[in-house]
Formats: structure tokens, C-alpha cells, sequence
């Protein structure tokens, strides 16, 4: 693992293969960069491929205070930078997938496209929101239970393999109380279609089951949007299918970034 420092933060990132246009794999909430290992091995085979640990998660620093996804953003694209990766394929996975479209928007120079691996919801329904808010409450409360019930029971489908759900929720409730809830708090903040109508950039978002965004919904705010859907995964389809998602990553890539990137 290397390591970079972003306005007094230490962000943990490895950084590995060859080529353009390369790739940024961005996890998603209290998660960190091995959620992505089978993309980032697929992918460095032929292209440059950087996995960060976002801020608050894996081996990255845990400050206090707020997580904001456009606090993410800024290390991003700081790490684009001072890496001199050019314009790079982003690619997140739930509150990964939010924050690389707002990466898109803020810093349009530094996307090539984006992939959003079922994005956390650009609209949470009313019924939903209230849930995900009493699951705060009760991190900050010091009650871990409803967070691990969250997460075992809406993420995975019930021929989910249980040895990925032990190790995902091992990973996850490890994730530090004030930034569980920190984070969570960001991801609730997010305008997902006033974002979305500032990423001009190709965009490939692909659910799982049961989606978080429906296709159509994403149609209409990302009216340049390329919809793809795993079959039998669950919210973690990168880990589950992978074959599925890096299938049709690459099949996104042939038909709609390479020109841009070779570019």
C-alpha cells in the first residue's frame, strides 16, 4: 500500500498496471479498497489501475467531524493529480458510485466516464429515509444492532454466499461509530439529479437486485446513461458477479470511452 496526505489526511491507495485511459475504484460506505479486488485485478492487466481508501475507511486516517461525499471528491481528484492520471475511468460502488458522479460534475477535466456499481440512492423514498436516519441514530446512540441488521438484510439476496456476508459485515461494523454515522449523514445530503444533471461524461450504471435506482428513474436524470443489471447479486454485484460487471464494463469501454481516451 502507498500513501498520499490531502489537507492533513492520509489516504491509503495502491496503484498498479499500465495504460490509458486508467481507472479509479472508489468502495462504497464503511467498506474500503479489497471491495473492488477482482475489477482491479481484471483491469490491471491492461490499464493503469488506482484503488484509494476513502477518508474514514480501511487504511486511510479516520478524522472527526463531517463526511461529506464532495470531501471525498476533493481527495479524488487531489490523488488524480498528484498521481498524473490524466482523465480516468471512475468507478463506484454505492456511496462510491454518488461520489465519482460527483466527481464528474466538480471536476469534469479529470473523467473520462464514470461507472456507478448500484450507486446509493440519488432519491431516497420517504419510508426508506426515515429507516436509514433511525440506523444513525441508534450508531450514535452506541447501538450497532441496527446497522448490522441493515446491512445482512438489505444488501444481499438469500442465495448470497455466506461466507462473503460474514466477511463484507466483518469489514463494514469494524468501520469507526463517527464515521458510519458520518458518512451515512453525507450520503443522505446528496442532490443525486441536481448532481446529475452537471455530469456530461459517458456513464454506465449498473444495478443489482433489487436495484437501488431504477433504470428508468436513472434514464431520466442522466439522460446520457448506459443502464446494465447483474443477475443473482445483490448490492455487492462486484464481488458477487464479477465476471458480469467486468464483462460489461469492458463491453461499455469498447463502445463508448475508448475513443475518448485513446483521444
Amino acid at each position: 500500500m502507498a500513501t498520499i496526505v490531502h489537507k492533513g489526511v492520509k489516504l491509503g491507495y495502491e496503484d498498479q498496471g499500465a495504460g490509458t485511459p486508467p481507472f479509479v475504484f472508489i468502495h462504497g460506505w464503511t467498506c474500503d479498497r479489497s471491495f473492488f479486488a477482482p475489477q482491479a485485478e481484471h483491469f490491471a492487466r491492461h490499464r493503469r489501475v488506482v484503488s484509494l481508501d476513502l477518508r474514514g475507511h480501511g487504511e486511510s486516517d479516520k478524522p472527526q467531524g463531517a463526511y461529506p461525499i464532495r470531501a471525498y471528491v476533493d481527495d479524488i481528484a487531489f490523488v488524480i493529480g498528484e498521481l498524473g492520471l490524466g482523465k480516468v475511468v471512475a468507478v463506484g460502488h454505492s456511496m462510491g458510485g454518488i461520489t465519482v458522479l460527483e466527481l464528474c460534475a466538480a471536476h469534469p477535466d479529470k473523467v473520462a466516464a464514470i461507472v456507478m456499481v448500484d450507486p446509493a440512492p440519488f432519491v431516497f423514498p420517504p419510508e426508506l429515509a426515515a429507516g436509514v436516519e433511525g440506523m444513525v441514530a441508534a450508531i450514535e446512540a452506541g447501538n450497532q444492532e441496527p446497522r448490522r441488521q441493515f446491512i445482512a438484510n438489505n444488501l444481499f439476496m438469500p442465495t448470497s454466499d455466506k461466507g462473503l456476508v460474514d466477511r463484507v459485515l466483518k469489514v463494514m461494523m469494524a468501520a469507526p461509530t463517527h464515521v458510519a454515522a458520518g458518512a451515512m449523514k453525507g450520503i443522505l445530503g446528496f442532490d443525486g439529479p441536481g448532481v446529475a444533471a452537471r455530469c456530461k461524461v459517458p456513464a454506465l450504471h449498473l444495478a443489482a437486485q433489487p436495484p437501488l435506482n431504477p433504470p428508468h428513474l436513472m434514464s431520466q436524470w442522466l439522460p446520457n446513461v448506459v443502464n446494465g443489471w447483474t443477475v443473482g447479486a445483490g448490492h455487492f454485484n462486484m464481488m458477487e458477479a464479477p465476471e458480469q460487471v467486468n464483462a460489461m464494463i469492458e463491453g461499455f469501454l469498447r463502445h463508448y470511452v475508448s475513443p475518448v481516451g485513446v483521444a
